[in-house]
């Protein structure tokens, strides 16, 4: 019967692998944390790249699918749904379970949604563009763009187009390539797949370090140095969405010569779903160490085997006692005034920060005329390394400064509040509209915003019958854009490889160049030599905002685990997580899209399903409204962070109260007991001189004046302790 018991135990059902801890004995506590530590990291470091990349290829996946930025932001959004779903669950159900496990799991499925979010790429055809200059037209054909009556034989050609199959007619090919814009459904479920595998990842890995780490100052540090390797993870998201923003789009299926466009262009698509795979390779890669990690460490080297410290118990009994602390846990923890005034302080920020990550680039494409990799290359070379540094400083801030809690929280304000007054900084650098015939500008060059339209049409065009919905755009050496050669009024081309001419445009004439050409070019115009040097002068206070800003993250995390019970860690940072991203990751990029799109000038359109993605927007407009959000949320998160600095004073004092009370009483205590000492030596001295004389009476002194002046000694002791101790309370609170 013995031998059955012990094979019964060492067999493990499915279902309690995640309950048992691991059997062979912990090696030295340190060196597991630390592998704990660096693979963390590496995990970091992975799912920052993963979610940076999707936020990097928002413009590109705009443009393929053809969705609106309020669309784009609900993709994005995707993400934070994810974690809605298991984030409390496991943040509570975790921390007693196996929690390298969890988080091995995790990656994987966060591998999985990064792969499956590159699937659309092989379901749909190659990616076709409207332009009227093709590469399969003859150099010497000559395109006439004007005077081709009502557009018949004008209608914009793909470069791609090959003749209808199977008797349908183009309108319904057309059609069913629109269908395909569907598609991007399979990156909001990618994405909502990489939230579910997030969510053990944070929660699980901060408590993990902070139950095991040696002393609370160096958890502080363990998590800097997390966070600034996480860091990393952007950096190379960023990086990588520059490279594959610069390599088209069906790379490998078609020849450079058929592109007829340049990654300036507002059409153009790059390698979106390549960094999709690169990133679940990298996840796959992390989730692996995980594995073979032990449940918990010993509390010190000298400790027990892990076997001995952490017992199994039957799942079902133990899943049933966390079940129902649960709802207990959450209230004791939403009743914690600090903590629910930081939960709401986090929420309006991680509303600015979410919509600022998904569309700065973005803005700096519409604002000064970078392209897309070149905007996604500038975040990962300038920005994010500021930020990697700053939150490393601040943590060894923390730890060489001993920052206690309140000290941490001024520390964390007072960087913020600077990083705000350079955010506001920001609204006075700014670059001109591009010059658009009819949208940015009339036909003469005056300055103006259009945008219903009516000055499309101009006198110089009136002749051609040019459809208004095109967008083409060709520049004149008077650095007017025109939306397609038609509404420029050119009668002729000629072609030299890419180059694309067109002459004779009789809308040139309106607002002539210094040249006298009256010649376009295909492609938009550059922007000017002044808006380079504001775009030096936007990032270089971008970079310095950054890193302000980032420098009192890692206090400011730290005010939030200090002030939660142990017990409820894990619960805590969960639930944090859970609501900022709840409040703020989903709907901040979805409304700040949809009021990006009010700025919209001038929308592509879909032959069957109307209004595709935008091509340029009122840079003005936008600059005010993508800024002026961020202000105003990072602005009214002041207000309860200030809530949070009182109520830690307030604590502080009461807590120093207690103690000098507790000071107090024990010299009370301890005075007494010496006052009965005495007592009774003075009696016993008295009895002993009734009996004949002391022997000590020689040296002039009896016991009893002895012990008297012992007493008064023990007395001035106790005294001057109670002192210092008020005097050392008085002293914190002038200093806090």
């Amino acid at each position: 019967m013995h031998s059955e018991a012990v094979e019964d135990e060492d067999k493990t059902t499915s279902q309690q692998v995640l309950f048992v801890a691991d059997p062979r004995p912990a090696g030295p506590r340190c060196s597991q944390l630390k592998i704990f530590i660096v693979a963390l990291s590496f995990v970091f470091f992975s799912k920052a790249l993963a979610g940076t990349y999707m936020k990097s290829a928002i413009t590109q996946i705009e443009r393929r699918f053809d969705l609106s930025s309020s669309l784009t932001g609900l993709i994005d959004g995707g993400f934070e749904m994810g974690n809605l779903l298991f984030l409390a669950v496991v943040s509570h159900f975790g921390a007693r379970l196996h929690r390298p496990r969890l988080i091995a799991a995790g990656c994987t499925l966060m591998a999985v949604g990064s792969a499956f979010s590159a699937l659309p790429h092989f379901f749909m055809g190659r990616y076709k563009y409207d332009t009227i200059a093709t590469a399969l037209l003859n150099e010497s054909f000559n395109i006439v763009p004007c005077l081709e009556p009502k557009r018949e034989t004008s209608q914009l050609v793909n470069h791609l187009t090959t003749p209808p199959q199977n008797g349908t007619t183009e309108t319904e090919q057309d059609c069913k390539q629109d269908t395909d814009s569907y598609m991007w459904l399979y990156l909001f479920l990618g994405n909502a797949l990489r939230g579910i595998g997030e969510t053990p990842v944070t929660p699980l890995g901060i408590s993990y370090i902070d139950d095991f780490a040696e002393k609370p100052e160096n958890s502080a540090f363990y998590i800097a140095c997390l966070q600034s390797i996480a860091l990393l993870g952007p950096m190379f998201g960023f990086l990588l969405g520059s490279l594959c923003a610069k390599l088209y789009v069906d790379v490998g299926f078609v020849t450079e010569d058929s592109v007829t466009i340049a990654p300036s262009d507002t059409r153009w698509v790059g390698a979106w779903w390549l960094g999709f795979f690169i990133s679940a390779a990298i996840m796959f890669l992390a989730s692996l160490p995980f594995w073979f990690l032990p449940k918990s460490l010993p509390k010190d080297p000298t400790a027990v085997p892990q076997s001995q410290i952490d017992p199994p118990s039957p799942p079902a009994e133990e899943m049933a006692d966390i079940a129902k602390g649960f709802f207990p846990s959450l209230r004791r923890l939403l009743c914690t005034p600090v903590y629910f005034l930081l939960l709401c302080e986090s929420i309006l920020k991680f509303n600015s920060y979410s919509g600022l990550f998904a569309f700065k680039a973005k803005y700096m494409e519409q604002q000064f005329g970078q392209s897309a990799f070149q905007a996604n290359f500038f975040i990962g070379v300038l920005n994010i390394p500021a930020v990697v540094v700053a939150i490393f400083l601040g943590g060894v801030l923390m730890k060489r400064l001993k920052l206690n809690v309140i000290s941490g929280a001024q520390l964390s304000v007072l960087t913020s509040i600077l990083a705000y007054l350079l955010i506001i900084a920001q609204f006075g650098i700014n670059c001109e509209n591009l010059k658009v015939a009819g949208l940015t500008a009339t036909y003469n060059g005056t300055p103006g915003v259009f945008p219903d339209e009516t000055m499309i049409q101009s006198s110089c065009n009136e002749g051609c019958s040019c459809p208004t919905q095109d967008w083409d755009p060709v520049c004149s050496d008077n650095g007017i854009t025109y939306m397609s050669p038609c509404l420029a009024g050119c009668t002729s081309s000629t072609r030299k490889g890419k180059i694309m001419m067109f002459h004779n445009c009789s809308c040139v004439g309106s607002s002539p160049p210094p040249s006298g050409s009256m010649s376009v070019s295909l492609g938009q115009c550059a922007r000017s030599e002044v808006c380079s040097i504001r775009f030096i002068a936007y990032m270089t206070l971008s970079v310095i905002c950054s890193f302000i800003d980032a420098l009192g993250t890692t206090p400011g995390y730290m005010v939030i685990i200090w002030c939660i019970k142990p017990e409820l860690k894990s619960l805590g940072l969960g639930i944090q997580t859970l609501v900022t991203r709840t409040l703020g990751g989903i709907p901040a990029p979805v409304y700040f899209g949809a009021l990006i799109d009010t700025t919209c000038l001038k929308w592509g359109f879909r032959k069957c399903m109307g209004t595709g993605a935008c091509r340029i927007y009122n840079s003005d407009m936008y600059r005010v409204i993508f800024l002026g959000l961020i202000t105003c949320l990072k602005g009214s998160s002041y207000f309860f962070y200030v809530g949070v600095i009182v109520l830690l004073r307030r604590q502080s004092r009461t807590e120093g109260g207690e103690h000098s009370s507790q000071g107090v009483n024990q010299a009370e205590v301890e005075l007494q007991h010496t006052q009965r000492t005495s007592d009774e030596c003075l009696t016993t001295e008295g009895q002993n001189q009734q009996g004949g004389p002391s022997p000590r009476e020689d040296n002039g002194r009896g016991e009893g004046d002895r012990i008297i002046d012992q007493v008064n000694g023990r007395f001035q002791e106790v005294r001057d302790k109670a002192t210092n101790q008020d005097r050392g309370q008085l002293q914190k609170e002038a200093a806090h």
